[in-house]
């Protein structure tokens, strides 16, 4: 049976990486949401069969696997999202000395930085990812008449790839490294159950999103894994500086900072009930990612002023977060109206934030921020999956599977659109997430049962 098992896992993970080589290559006649399909079921079954695999053989299975699906997202620009030429653009501007918060990419003062990259001569304008600035000319950076809306962290990022071609391939290839990285951390962090790692590293969305759309969503991961990673250990201070810095990439990541600062229970007052203070690590980590976070915002600031904040504003009104024009929080929209939703949301979050301080295990902190991002995302209901690439490295960390499902629902409304969709998705996700506790806990049972009957 071993000696099989191997082969079969070797089988089933060359299927799925030529499954996402076609998905990203849009190669035959199967349409988009049926190669995603394909590469679901193909991910799980190669998921399965590397359970059973031997100890000693899963790491470099799981290390081949994660580099093989990385690879496979660089054969083809990116394909549905224009997220990356304006990271390009982004480090383009740094790397002539300008604060990228400082101009927007149709100024005519930065015009001697275009190139036919990111701006197109003579080919119509008609691609998917190009559109006309006000002045009418060409290009690929999407929202070309707004500042950047990207944290400093990442803006350093994309100075760091910069000199490596300059191009959308460079921040693709860039990706590739980070989608890898973080299967290497995650190998290093997850214990005995190695297997786990192959939840990011395998998983066909880090091959979409964090390779060939090469989202800097990305790099917040790996600084969240390695940051939680830290806390575990009890590292406070390297700790809050990763999440400090992984918040500075891409914002998202402060969802896992309830889940580092867990397990305030455990301090006991005179009369012996819990005293709910936070204890010298939690002040330490908190105040290691507050810093860090600030520090890096520093040199922008002191370039920019307040243009920092560059679109955000913006960015939250047109994705449907302003009050009076709600599109988000679609499964709370079934049961309140549009004036309770934010309301509504911070409520049942700060709920679950406060479960997490108070009863969750600092030894596993990763179990509390997986729940937090988790029930944020389910609430607020994102039309962008690469939001979801957090969920799925705390998946790979913790080992609850079932909260695959919410990106899988924002990967499925980011195709279709509408407010059906969304509910649907997410409501799908919503009953997956609770049922597979319950069916866990109810197998779990059962031989216990059974012994208890015996007697």
């Amino acid at each position: 049976m071993i000696s099989r098992t191997v082969p079969a896992c070797l089988l089933a993970l060359a299927a799925l990486v030529a499954a996402l080589a076609l998905t990203v290559l849009r190669a035959g006649a199967l349409p988009l949401p049926g190669w995603y399909l394909l590469d679901v079921a193909l991910f799980a079954v190669a998921v399965l069969l590397l359970r059973r695999v031997p100890g000693g053989r899963v790491v470099p299975l799981v290390l081949a696997g994660g580099v093989a699906a990385a690879a496979v997202g660089l054969l083809a620009p990116p394909r549905t999202s224009d997220d990356a030429y304006r990271y390009v653009w982004d480090g383009r501007v740094q790397a002539a000395w300008i604060s990228p918060y400082a101009h927007t990419p149709d100024d005519p003062a930065l015009a001697r930085l275009r190139d036919p990259g990111l701006f197109p001569q003579g080919d119509g304008c008609t691609g998917w990812d190009e559109r006309r600035t006000a002045a009418g000319d060409c290009t690929r950076i999407n929202r070309p008449a707004v500042h950047t809306v990207y944290p400093p962290v990442a803006q350093a990022w994309f100075l760091a790839v910069h000199p490596f071609g300059g191009g959308v391939r460079g921040v693709q290839a860039g990706g590739a490294v980070l989608a890898v990285a973080t299967t290497g951390l995650l190998l290093r962090t997850v214990g005995r159950e190695k297997w786990r790692a192959a939840l990011w590293g395998w998983f066909p969305g880090v091959t979409v999103w964090a390779v060939n759309d090469a989202h800097v969503d990305t790099l917040g991961v790996l600084l969240t894994v390695a940051g939680l990673g830290c806390a575990a250990r009890g590292r406070a201070v390297r700790g809050g500086l990763l999440l400090g810095g992984a918040v500075a990439a891409k914002l998202l990541p402060a969802l896992v900072l309830p889940g580092a600062l867990s397990g305030l229970s455990g301090l006991s007052a005179p009369s012996g009930r819990p005293a709910w203070r936070p204890t010298r690590r939690d002040v330490l980590l908190a105040a290691s990612a507050l810093g860090a976070f600030a520090l890096s915002y520093l040199p922008y600031v002191i370039a920019s002023g307040s243009s920092v904040l560059g679109y955000l504003p913006g960015y939250l009104r047109e994705e449907g977060y302003e009050q009076g024009h709600i599109d988000r929080f679609g499964l709370l929209r079934l049961v309140l109206p549009d004036r309770l939703l934010p309301w509504a949301t911070g409520l049942v979050l700060g709920a679950v934030v406060l479960r997490v301080l108070r009863r969750g295990d600092r030894h596993r902190p990763w179990a509390g921020a997986l729940l937090v991002t988790g029930t944020a995302l389910l609430l607020v209901a994102p039309s962008y999956p690469w939001y979801g690439l957090l969920v799925v490295a705390l998946v790979a960390l913790d080992g609850r599977w079932e909260w695959l499902a919410v990106p899988a629902a924002a990967q499925a409304l980011y195709l279709t659109g509408g407010q059906a969709a969304q509910q649907l998705a997410y409501g799908t996700a919503l009953c997956v997430v609770l049922a597979v506790p319950l069916l866990r806990r109810r197998r779990a049972a059962g031989p216990a049962l059974a012994v208890g009957g015996e007697r």
